[in-house]
């Protein structure tokens, strides 16, 4: 609880300087509109993409529910953007920031000087080297065993594949992509190992050719996906884990007239990913749940503001788990998806 004061003395004369800045009312006015002004949370992404506008649209409902207000900032500059954002966050005075860390072992010591005087929570990918609460999303590394999975059950007899990939600077990026890998070679789960992402790696049944980078950059995720066609013409499936990812393969594929002849299995559920499963030019995927990530962590720190500290569990890890999407079981998903989000 003594943490929790030092916030709100912290955060008083800063808040002062925010409302009196906004002029949307007289002076006399704002003192009584400060008293009643709804507590302001911020949820920070790590890029701009749907599975964001999921996770808002999530944000948004939790904020509602809660009767605050919610803030939705995707940096579209990268690790530059997003320092930017933090640092603008800390120094206006929000009442709390939800952030997914694109590069954390060099963020540290913004995501601290957050920490310091404010709540600070992680979602989607962690930074546990840091002075967050508690980190809000998935065990990355099961999820991506669960995509590796979806690997082994269409190519039951092995093959070669290629992994497609934003930035490996990410938490949730290095778990997931070596719980793809650790499935395939069929190894024991250890979440602490990696495979240095220029190695090809081969095992019994799967050769894994590479892990191709795009930076958040659409047309760098397609222009890898054709370059992997033209260096490997008989690659046998091709793995994207990030949201974007799958649909570039499948402009890439369709564009070389080899939809259904390289297989590809997806994470997130990006609509062009969704509509390919129906088709049946992706076999499966992944997915998260955006929607609860925005919603629990406006929750959390709308708690945690008001000294409800019971909502950050022991092991400082709220657990929303990934499921694995299939034909069967598309358009039920989809259906609910569309109803959260209004879509």
């Amino acid at each position: 609880m003594m943490k929790k004061s030092f916030w709100s003395i912290a955060l008083i004369p800063i808040f002062g300087l925010v409302f009196t800045s906004c002029g949307e009312k007289p002076d006399g006015e704002n003192a009584e509109s400060n008293k009643a002004a709804k507590k302001r949370f911020a949820f920070v992404t790590n890029g701009v993409a749907d599975f964001w506008t999921i996770a808002e649209a999530g944000a948004n409902a939790g904020a509602a529910e809660a009767g605050v207000e919610a803030t939705v900032l995707m940096p579209a500059g990268g690790i530059t953007d997003q320092k930017q954002m933090l640092e603008d966050l800390v120094t206006r005075g929000v009442d709390g920031i939800a952030v997914s860390p694109i590069d954390p072992a060099n963020q540290t010591g913004i995501l601290n000087r957050a920490a310091e005087v404010m709540p600070m929570i992680t979602h989607d990918s962690d930074a546990p080297d840091s002075k967050r609460l508690l980190y809000i999303g998935m065990d990355n590394y099961t999820a991506g065993r669960m995509c590796g999975d979806l690997v082994k059950e269409v190519l039951p007899d092995g093959g070669e594949i290629m992994i497609m990939i934003g930035r490996m600077e990410q938490d949730n990026a290095k778990r997931r992509r070596q719980g793809v890998i650790d499935s395939l070679m069929e190894r024991s789960v250890d979440s602490t190992r990696f495979d240095p992402p220029g190695e090809k790696i081969t095992g019994d049944k799967f050769t894994v050719l590479g892990t191709l980078t795009d930076q958040f950059d659409r047309a760098k995720a397609k222009a890898n996906a054709e370059d992997t066609l033209s260096r490997y013409p008989d690659v046998d499936a091709m793995v994207g884990l990030f949201a974007y990812n799958p649909p570039a393969i499948l402009q890439a594929l369709e564009q070389a007239g080899k939809l259904n002849i390289v297989q590809v299995i997806a994470f997130d559920e990006d609509s062009e990913t969704l509509a390919g499963i129906q088709a049946g030019t992706v076999h499966g995927t992944v997915v998260q749940n955006p929607y609860m990530y925005g919603k629990k962590s406006i929750e959390v720190l709308a708690a945690i503001d008001k000294g409800d500290l019971s909502v950050i569990p022991e092991s400082k890890f709220i657990d929303i788990p990934a499921r694995q999407i299939r034909k069967d079981k598309v358009d039920a998903f989809w259906d609910d998806l569309k109803k959260k989000t209004g879509k």
